[in-house]
């Protein structure tokens, strides 16, 4: 499969800059990958494609405020800081990716905020952009995460043409979000209301929680047009025995399972056995989905429209067959569906 399979026009002005006011009310594009039939629906009525026994499995992931702008030392140049994982409590170390990377070195400092009184310093490079940091700061850890996240924005991708708001704290966030070390959101998961999940739960759907940090590696461009030498960053992820049991029984019951988002998606792939069921997890996944793919774990996946080139969109084309998704893409243009982490959504049954 190649790169350039997943091109398609996409109108800016179909990329969404902003949520809509009402979670569930987003538009819900429902495909049937085996006939390729096509229905439109409001989010909310997701729940009337499900069954008692059946299982939503979700990501309780939480964002935290990863996006720093940062002044070298001396010069005073204007550094994009992205906080990607802290590596050492202690030593307040953190994995970073800064931009623009040519005029960080080994040896820099970094200061953040008006008064300048967050200060990093360069330890090591880790990639082309990537650079390990130490921040230096006598105090509580608790107190350096408290000062370091005031200083830090919502990192929303730069698609978004406009600048960070107040409201994108909550909104770029699932309303379930407990787990914090995401630096890009599940937004499939965002589209659920506390009205829709206390519905799903009175008709009998049951909930299961899984957790994957998901990093940048999401929004990545990919440069290489053999998709097969395309490497993911790893991600850590956790499957507890709770969300293993739950989907063991829907599977082995027969009833549906419907992966929340592709993070998901993956981290089920990740975690499954031969047999079809999975076990519980704890660890890192590098899993790069795309067409052909041999699924053995969901029924259904909900994901958001997503952007050309995506790892999401290939994993989702995997999901619901290529031909029978980028159809679908195509129908989303034509009717003026929402793209993007704010964008409309699209149930792919199989």
């Amino acid at each position: 499969m190649k790169l350039s399979k997943f091109k398609f026009k996409l109108p800016e002005e179909q990329i969404a800059q902003y949520p809509v006011e009402h979670r569930d009310e987003s538009r819900l594009m429902v495909l049937n990958a085996k006939t390729g039939e096509i229905e439109h629906h409001i989010f909310k009525e997701i729940i009337n494609q499900f069954d008692e026994n059946d299982v939503f499995v979700f990501n309780d992931t939480q964002v935290f405020p990863a996006h720093l702008m940062g002044n070298k030392e001396k010069t005073g140049a204007q550094i994009d800081v992205f906080l990607l994982r802290e590596l050492n409590p202690k030593l307040h170390l953190w994995d970073v990716l800064v931009e623009p990377a040519r005029k960080i070195r080994i040896g820099n400092k970094l200061y953040f905020g008006p008064d300048e009184s967050m200060v990093a310093e360069v330890i090591d490079n880790t990639t082309s952009r990537g650079r390990t940091v130490r921040f230096l700061y006598d105090g509580e850890h608790d107190d350096f995460k408290r000062e370091l996240y005031a200083l830090g924005e919502t990192p929303i991708p730069r698609y978004i043409k406009r600048p960070v708001e107040p409201e994108d704290a909550e909104r770029y966030q699932t309303i379930f979000a407990k787990n914090e070390g995401a630096v890009v959101a599940p937004m499939a998961g965002a589209h659920f209301s506390r009205e829709l999940l206390k519905r799903m739960e009175i008709k009998g759907i049951n909930a299961a929680w899984i957790t994957l940090h998901a990093s940048l590696s999401m929004f990545r461009d990919i440069d290489v047009e053999d998709l097969t030498k395309h490497k993911m960053d790893s991600e850590q992820m956790f499957v507890e025995e709770e969300a293993a049991e739950l989907f063991n029984k829907a599977h082995e019951g027969e009833h549906k399972v419907c992966a929340v988002g592709t993070t998901v998606l993956r981290a089920l792939e990740t975690a499954s056995m031969a047999n079809g069921f999975i076990k519980p997890f704890e660890g890192w996944t590098n899993k790069f989905i795309f067409p052909p793919y041999d699924f053995t774990t969901a029924d259904a996946l909900v994901s958001n429209f997503q952007m050309p080139y995506s790892t999401m969109l290939m994993i989702a084309a995997a999901f619901g067959g290529y031909d029978c998704v980028m159809n679908a893409y195509d129908v989303a243009v034509k009717e003026g569906y929402r793209f993007g982490v704010y964008g409309d959504a699209l149930l792919i049954k199989r």
